[in-house]
């Protein structure tokens, strides 16, 4: 769950009361994310019309619920993981979408529901260290052998699709056949290399790990590695198989600027707004229309253009199972 992983408030304010007509407040993760999300986004909002947007963080799903329970939400936009998206909007949690104010017809249908549209979409692919292993694996499969790729590897801690699909990849199981998720297999195999895992909790600590070589490979969004190739780290990233999965944008249910937070994820969502995201952070747009907004040497590094193997990550499954998995996991992590 990542709203586990942030530990620092990012830009805490207007924690006692909703923003006024003028204002509105938007939470995401903090971090680079936020940032980008605040310059392509939020101030363009702003500048058009004339609106202020407060920034808040991390995304807490406890503190949505228990906002909008107590019918006291401080918060119109939320950056949230799809599937949470899925759960909550079917809880009751959010509010329905305008789609006369946001525009949906050109959005990756993947990434829509009745209650939220795509943030951005990301990949879980393989990166490894080329400067500190003679070999990098290419495969999920590779990832978990040990033998030919002895070593620690990492992968993320929290309970969200990704990983369990790879253990499965690696295991063996078809694509088309890998949901519903058979967990005691996925379990069995993650237990083959348990041992050499060391687990991320955030995106800063995953390329922490991989740029000192404490864990030389393992599993990473694609756009921490490609931030970290930026730094002149000598980066192997394999597509195959690649895993996606996507945040999404949501107004919590009650919010007190409503109409802006409407009018402020059809910006977010345009073919504009999400060129503006993708280019400098190496995550995919959810605007089918914003890869022709872009340079072709920055398109071609973007999980849209990594098609030919690519994996969907099965939102709905993950929605209606998230609490039972992740029940399973932490018991078998703290084993």
């Amino acid at each position: 769950m990542r709203n586990a992983i942030v530990t620092a408030v990012f830009c805490i304010t207007m924690l006692s009361g909703a923003a006024s007509a003028d204002e509105m407040v938007f939470t995401s993760w903090g971090g680079t994310t936020q940032d980008a999300q605040k310059a392509a986004w939020a101030d363009k909002f702003t500048a058009t019309t004339k609106i202020n947007v407060l920034q808040d963080g991390p995304t807490d799903y406890g503190k949505i619920k228990a906002m909008v329970e107590a019918n006291a939400v401080t918060w119109d936009v939320v950056d949230v993981e799809g599937d949470y998206a899925v759960q909550a909007g079917d809880s009751g949690l959010l509010e329905k979408l305008d789609f006369s104010v946001i525009d949906k017809s050109k959005l990756d249908p993947r990434f829509v529901t009745d209650y939220s549209v795509g943030s951005f979409y990301y990949s879980f692919v393989i990166g490894c260290n080329g400067n500190a292993v003679a070999a990098c694996p290419k495969t999920w499969a590779e990832l978990f052998d040990t033998t030919k790729f002895p070593g620690k590897r990492t992968f993320y801690k929290w309970s969200a699709p990704g990983v369990i699909e790879a253990a499965l990849l690696a295991d063996g199981v078809a694509p088309d056949k890998l949901y519903p998720l058979d967990l005691d297999r996925a379990f069995k195999k993650l237990d083959t290399i348990k041992s050499d895992i060391i687990w991320w909790t955030g995106g800063a600590q995953s390329q922490q790990l991989l740029a000192s070589a404490e864990a030389p490979y393992g599993s990473f969004w694609n756009g921490r590695l490609t931030a970290l190739e930026q730094t002149g780290v000598a980066v192997t990233v394999s597509w195959d198989q690649n895993i996606t999965a996507a945040d999404s944008l949501v107004i919590p249910k009650g919010a007190k600027n409503k109409d802006a937070a409407m009018k402020f994820i059809a910006l977010a969502s345009s073919a504009e707004g999400q060129k503006d995201f993708a280019v400098p952070t190496g995550y995919a747009p959810t605007n089918l229309d914003s890869a022709a907004l872009m340079d072709e040497a920055v398109r071609k590094l973007l999980p849209d253009a990594q098609s030919a193997s690519q994996i969907n990550a099965d939102m709905k499954y993950w929605a209606e199972n998230r609490d039972a998995i992740g029940s399973r996991w932490y018991a078998w992590q703290a084993k």
